[in-house]
């Protein structure tokens, strides 16, 4: 029912299969321990879930734009990629490293779903812009239509470690005008921090859409896309306290990205997660992915 093999393309890619519902996942830990691939049955084809630049995926040097790529330790960006800890300034790119590394395979599974254990270790490289010790380790769990994602940290140090932890998902879609949007929140935020009031409707002819919902009334929000017959739905845990959302004019993608902290948290404060020393936290996301009936 269950498998998990492993393909050598230009990256090592595992490929998550539950054979009963059809449905795969495409993990390639090297290239930032990245879902590039999350395919489901629709009638007599194959859907492919998320978006996916092909041409920058080919590039080691380039960030991926596509899957979804995870983002630690930090969520978005910080002011001169800079901020300061115990009186020291530190830098960090946007989003953080954990997208641009490579992360080691350490368990699979095919016991109760199609599974697959990656981990991250801190590194000289990471010390740089980030002061700590620590193991991060990934669990993706495929189970007919839906996609865990368990996440444990392990703070190693002998401080207590501060961060973030989110998900950029980019998913396709071809027109965004037919996306029925659903957040649990009547307000979000722009760059510059002003507030404005949520409808529930984007207008999709600016050049870009790139705002923050921060004030959760739920832990789930769904996007129904009438035009590919797709309905996603995502689901957090008490520790994620942002959804973002993102879109580019005339590109075929939405990218829906729920963040334990807003941008720059690692200066504010604000919903920082911190592991005290020696301790470990755990967390989830789940996306689950349903074809609609045409109407």
């Amino acid at each position: 029912m269950f498998s998990v093999t492993a393909e050598q393309r230009q990256y090592l890619t595992y490929v998550l299969s539950d054979t009963q519902a059809k449905t795969t996942v495409e993990v390639v830990p090297e290239r930032g321990g990245i879902i590039t691939s999350w395919k489901l049955p629709q009638g007599d084809r194959t859907t492919e879930v998320f978006y996916m630049d092909e041409e920058r995926y080919t590039h080691p040097e380039l960030s991926v734009r596509g899957g979804n790529p995870i983002l630690f330790p930090i969520c978005g960006n910080l002011p001169d990629n800079a901020y300061t800890y115990a009186g020291e300034t530190y830098n960090l790119k946007q989003h953080g490293f954990a997208r641009d590394l490579p992360w080691q395979v350490v368990a699979q599974s095919v016991e109760s779903g199609a599974s697959l254990s990656i981990s991250l270790r801190s590194s000289d490289l990471t010390r740089e812009g980030y002061p700590f010790e620590f193991e991060v380790i990934f669990t993706y769990i495929l189970q007919g239509n839906r996609l865990t994602i368990q996440q444990q940290f392990e703070n190693l140090s002998d401080k207590p470690m501060p961060f973030s932890v989110g998900f950029h998902p980019y998913f396709a879609a071809t027109d965004k005008e037919k996306l029925q949007v659903e957040i649990p929140s009547k307000e979000y935020f722009d760059k510059a921090r002003t507030s404005y009031a949520f409808d529930g409707t984007f207008d999709y002819n600016q050049d870009e859409i790139d705002i923050a919902f921060e004030q959760l009334s739920a832990q789930v929000s769904t996007v129904s896309d009438r035009d590919r017959q797709v309905r996603l739905t995502l689901e957090w845990n008490q520790d994620f306290s942002t959804l973002v959302f993102w879109t580019v004019k005339g590109k075929d993608f939405y990218c829906l990205e729920p963040w334990t902290a807003p941008r720059n948290a690692m200066n504010t404060g604000k919903n920082l997660l911190v592991i005290p020393p020696k301790q470990r936290l755990t967390t989830a996301v789940s996306l689950i992915a349903e074809v609609l009936t045409p109407n």
